[in-house]
């Protein structure tokens, strides 16, 4: 079973803590299979009281017997940690990268040759397990060690394998995702407000809303247009706030505010193969 497996989690921050809170739980990772590293001495007693782990600095000691290394630092100390570990690494490890935009061919250029390398691209709802993960295989990476991977970040939401140019575009909508979320959550909520809404009342309203309607799209599997259709009857006041909506062109700035994410991507692995 891929619980019965022990995980090195290099760089926990945001994104590390995140998957790992997830993971730990009954039926899932005991902390006790875990260990992770922090870049600074100050952030080991942030992430021990949080997670209840072993967590140190030393990179070598942590990926020491383990079965899985995720790595999710960010992009820039990618080449580093890659050096740093490879000649400590087993072949019969797997590693899962989680940073932005480094793509499998990086990674298996500067670890030994064989060890199996999967890319994932989690988001930070992963700490309720309520994340959403896009996950592609490098060219060593067999169907068990896929399966390891699917079952860790299955763990902490729901997953999606992709080809892997894709992943840019994955990395804008889904992983940034949470971003434009709360954006569109305050404004509604301040709308509320205007309305003579307290704010905790308004908060708790519009997020309740976008909870539900997000749990009818996965339930029901139809096309958005279709159950905002159902909420829209004729000469009611739905469609008064959807033509709002329309002129001030929030469709077509969300859909910017994505490929501007994805370009944004696509440069930090131009930056990455610069670097090599």
């Amino acid at each position: 079973m891929a619980s019965a497996k022990t995980i090195a989690v290099i760089g926990v921050g945001k994104l590390g803590e995140a998957v790992i809170a997830g993971l730990i739980g009954p039926g899932k990772w005991q902390s006790e299979a875990i260990q992770g590293t922090v870049h600074h001495e100050k952030s080991i007693e942030r992430v021990k009281s949080r997670l209840n782990i072993r967590v140190g600095t030393n990179n070598i000691e942590a990926i020491k017997n383990k079965d899985i290394v995720i790595i999710a630092v960010k992009p820039q100390n990618m080449d580093y940690v890659l050096k740093e570990i490879a000649p400590s690494l087993d072949k019969k490890q797997l590693i899962i990268s989680c940073a932005t935009s480094v793509t499998t061919a990086y990674i298996e250029e500067r670890v030994p040759k064989g060890v199996a390398v999967v890319r994932a691209m989690p988001n930070t709802p992963a700490v309720l397990q309520a994340g959403m993960t896009a996950l592609c295989a490098g060219q060593s990476a067999l169907q068990e060690h896929i399966d390891t991977a699917e079952a860790i970040f299955k763990s902490v939401g729901e997953t999606a394998f992709v080809d892997e140019h894709l992943m840019d575009g994955v990395t804008a909508l889904s992983a940034s995702g949470p971003a434009y979320f709360y954006v569109v959550v305050e404004s509604l909520a301040e709308a509320g407000v205007k309305l003579g809404l307290p704010r905790e009342t308004s908060t708790l309203l519009v997020s309740q809303t976008m909870l539900g309607a997000a749990k009818m799209l996965l339930s029901s599997r139809s096309h958005p247009a279709l159950l905002k259709d159902t909420v829209t009857t004729p000469a009611g006041c739905t469609i008064d706030g959807l033509m709002e909506l329309e002129e001030g062109k929030l469709r077509v700035t969300l859909i910017k505010a994505v490929i501007k994410a994805a370009e944004r991507a696509r440069d930090l692995v131009n930056t990455q193969t610069a670097a090599k």
